[in-house]
């Protein structure tokens, strides 16, 4: 067995590792000690969502091939291993763009799927899954199914944001979205609290397709939510006489970092300098799209960061009519503790439903942390929040989860009995184990 990792770090765990070569391979037949097997992609889930401790994953790299794609139409079939950097490199110089993205390009389009990935532009057209026309899903018993909307509606609708155990999807068809060249046009506005960054919120989404803001969660006082908050329009077609810009080459973090190195002084300090990175309140400028979107991404293995006892990330959404108190309140829990994250997302989710059973968002506010793993004191903190969470009819992601409890999960997530029943009996995974207590 080897020793796989998510991208938090935590937990480990071992198990046996099936490489695929081709959407056609057969599933192993069910191992004589029950171990349960697992699609892992890229590994970017936080948390054991990508992790079968005790089991097999099934690495899909090796299902990295285009089918099918339609300059015209913007039609996109590709296997699932494929990654979104990949899927860029061939569809932006043909005028096309990823209808949804999350903050790195380095995942497969069958992690996309299994945690129906979001973007900064939630509020104007859902999350990944809305833009899946159709898929393959290989069950264990070597059964396939074509799953769409509207063929296998049902299990469709428990593979989208399913977390890999409904079983293994083979190759997806994506329907993108149009631009005219590699640029975004943006706008970032430093805010001076909490109110302010509702009200700019509200004011950009009729007119800007990407919002986001990022947070100094341990500001107190006066300083108190404060942020930068950024919007953005693929750039208009008058820019396409532009040269083009090369693709950035990331360099990887070198090293695994002391635990000292990131503290509450150092946090402190990186907070004061991002939020006044800018001299004036309001700054705008054409960017290419890959530091927009994806500016983790420029360095490469960015996780050590927080050394070898990892992270914990921790993204949450709640409604509308209780957002403010309660990202309000979790703020308030931060400060207190001490216990800070520089790296602070917070956005709005607009009204477009999730196509899956068990997606994570929904109409309201969501705000993602990195804390660094410090042991009880960090669960205890969670905790907390957890509880915040659930007062107010929110919900945790668990693709960024380690630690829920099963009580929390049944409280987020109220259709996962009908979803389970759509769980191939040959797959598993940490997440699940821990979560359902099966």
């Amino acid at each position: 067995m080897q020793t796989f990792q998510s991208w938090g770090r935590y937990p480990p765990a071992r198990q046996n590792t099936l490489r695929l070569r081709w959407a056609g391979d057969a599933l192993p037949p069910p191992a004589a000690g029950g171990e349960k097997l697992l699609p892992y992609g890229q590994g970017r889930s936080y948390g054991d969502s990508c992790l079968n401790d005790g089991g097999t994953l099934l690495l899909t790299g090796g299902l990295d091939r285009f089918i099918r794609f339609d300059r015209d139409s913007g039609l996109l079939r590709c296997e699932a291993g494929v990654t979104l950097a990949e899927i860029l490199r061939l569809i932006v110089p043909q005028g096309w763009f990823l209808p949804v993205t999350p903050g790195t390009k380095f995942v497969s389009v069958g992690g996309a799927i299994a945690n129906d990935v979001h973007g900064k532009n939630h509020h104007r057209t859902g999350t990944f899954g809305c833009h899946v026309t159709r898929f393959e899903l290989l069950r264990s018993d070597g059964s396939r199914l074509i799953c769409s909307p509207q063929e296998n509606a049902a299990w469709f609708a428990a593979t989208v944001g399913g977390l890999g155990l409904t079983g293994l999807v083979t190759w997806a068809e994506i329907r993108l979205r149009p631009i005219t060249n590699p640029f975004v046009a943006v706008e970032t506005t430093r805010f001076a609290n909490l109110d302010e960054f509702f009200e700019l919120s509200a004011a950009a989404e009729a007119d800007y397709e990407y919002t986001v803001a990022w947070l100094d969660c341990l500001a107190g006082g006066s300083r108190f939510g404060r942020g930068l908050f950024v919007r953005g329009n693929h750039a208009a077609p008058q820019l396409s006489g532009l040269p083009p810009m090369a693709e950035p080459q990331g360099r990887s973090f070198p090293f695994d970092a002391p635990g000292w190195m990131l503290n509450n002084l150092s946090i402190r300090a990186f907070n004061f300098a991002y939020y006044h990175r800018q001299r004036g309140k309001t700054a705008s400028g054409i960017r290419h799209f890959d530091p927009f979107f994806y500016p983790l991404d420029a360095v490469l293995a960015w996780n050590r960061i927080y050394g070898r006892r990892g992270f914990l990330q921790y993204q949450c959404a709640v409604p509308d009519d209780d957002g403010h108190k309660a990202i309000r309140s979790i703020l308030e829990k931060i400060v207190a503790s001490g216990l800070g994250s520089f790296l602070s997302v917070l956005k709005t989710f607009g009204g477009i439903t999730s196509p899956g059973m068990l997606s994570f968002p929904r109409k309201g506010v969501t705000l993602a942390l990195d804390f660094p793993m410090r042991g009880a004191g960090t669960l205890a903190l969670l905790d907390e929040l957890d509880a915040i969470v659930r007062q107010a009819g929110g919900a945790v992601y668990p693709a960024k989860d380690a630690r829920m409890s099963p009580e929390s999960f049944r409280t987020y997530f109220p259709r996962w009995h009908e979803f389970s029943q759509y769980i191939d009996p040959g797959f598993s995974s940490g997440f699940w184990r821990r979560v359902t207590g099966r």
